[in-house]
């Protein structure tokens, strides 16, 4: 049976990535205020409503990115070989994730650390590193060393990787999942990954292995354009029962005691799991409804091409810009207002340099006009 795929670009991909990506300032710069998270700097006054204003966009805003590329993928696979495509992501992704683990992924965890010590006397402490292949994918560990908010770059490139050695097996018929209401079927593998292997908080209050199954999903579903009607179709039925189950799992995480993302009680074992099928049925639904209407590429194209310039530095600027300002005497709003303001600005402006510059845009992964 011959499969009809899409052949065009999806520009609504590009403006999930945008939302997602610049909204992540906003969100690192709300954990400054939060009273539960242990951000890099914290205000003396904190508040409870940050996280759970931000409970909304932890459920569905890295899933939806894992999602994303894994769509892109399948469109990289289409021109490339199973090889090329580890090797462009290699480069692509791999490239800026080394040169921001040297120069700038150590500055928020110096400025944690609150020594007297220079930056230049903490570089050895931060690379002071070893291998635990047990924590794969992040199997560089130290006592100071993280690859901070960069997770997402390494987890792609080893999820890219994985795709590449398996792509020849992936089927491209996938018609059952067509079928009215099927398409949510997919959030039994992530809500058992959730409810079994638990959550983890330095991923964003996800599992690692949940993240590869959306990234997997995401080529699934660019290999069949039938998916893709489903999820226009079935966008309501989506929303619906993810509402329902985010309105149920929510205040329920807040309600448990103890560790309500790693204890095995029953309680929280199904509390995990109404969290991953909320997850992946509000992605259903943004999918959906965002390709029910009619975008055109050239809105985003600013954005889209700064937007994995922007995911690599904007967290170390946040954490600078609220060093600073966390000093002042003034209310909540107003140092949340201007941490957001200074990161935005700083960062974009960043990449205008950055992206003029032929050798230093490739190595902060900043795209030209026209490279889409």
């Amino acid at each position: 049976m011959v499969i009809q795929r899409t052949s065009t670009r999806r520009p609504e991909l590009d403006l999930i990535r945008i939302i997602v990506v610049f909204g992540l300032i906003f969100f690192h710069a709300a954990l400054v205020f939060d009273a539960e998270d242990d951000f890099y700097v914290k205000n003396a006054e904190t508040t409870s409503i940050t996280m759970i204003l931000a409970g909304f966009m932890v459920i569905w805003a890295m899933p939806m990115l894992f999602l994303v590329a894994g769509v892109a993928s399948w469109h990289v696979l289409r021109r490339r070989t199973a090889a090329g495509f580890a090797g462009d992501r290699l480069l692509r992704l791999g490239v800026p994730l080394l040169v921001a683990v040297v120069t700038i992924i150590p500055i928020p965890q110096w400025i944690r650390a609150g020594t007297r010590e220079s930056y230049w006397e903490f570089l050895p402490k931060f690379f002071d590193v070893h291998i635990d292949l047990g924590n794969f994918p992040l199997i560089v560990r130290g006592d100071h060393f993280e690859t901070g908010h960069l997770y997402f770059v390494v987890m792609l490139i080893a999820w890219s990787l994985i795709l590449a050695l398996i792509v020849r097996w992936m089927p491209s018929d996938y018609g059952f999942f067509a079928r009215r209401g099927l398409i949510l079927l997919p959030f039994l593998p992530i809500s058992l990954v959730c409810a079994f292997h638990g959550l983890e908080e330095e991923f964003a209050a996800w599992s690692r292995w949940a993240y590869l199954l959306f990234f997997l999903y995401g080529y699934i579903l660019a290999a069949d354009d039938r998916l893709r009607e489903a999820m226009r179709r079935d966008a309501p039925l989506a929303a619906g029962i993810g509402a329902v189950l985010f309105a149920v799992g929510a205040p329920s995480f807040m309600l448990l005691d103890g560790d309500p993302m790693l204890d095995m009680g029953p309680l929280h074992i199904v509390v995990r799991a109404l969290y991953g099928a909320a997850s992946w049925c509000i992605c259903v639904a943004l999918l959906g409804f965002l390709d029910r209407r009619e975008w055109s590429a050239k809105n985003e194209g600013y954005l889209a091409r700064a937007a994995l310039f922007v995911y690599v530095v904007h967290q170390p600027v946040v954490v600078v810009a609220a060093y600073y300002v966390v000093r002042w005497q003034a209310p909540i709003l107003v140092k949340y207002a201007a941490i957001v303001a200074v990161s935005f600005a700083v960062t974009l402006a960043a990449y205008e340099v950055v992206r003029r510059i032929p050798y230093l845009r490739e190595l902060f992964g900043a795209r030209q006009a026209g490279r889409a």
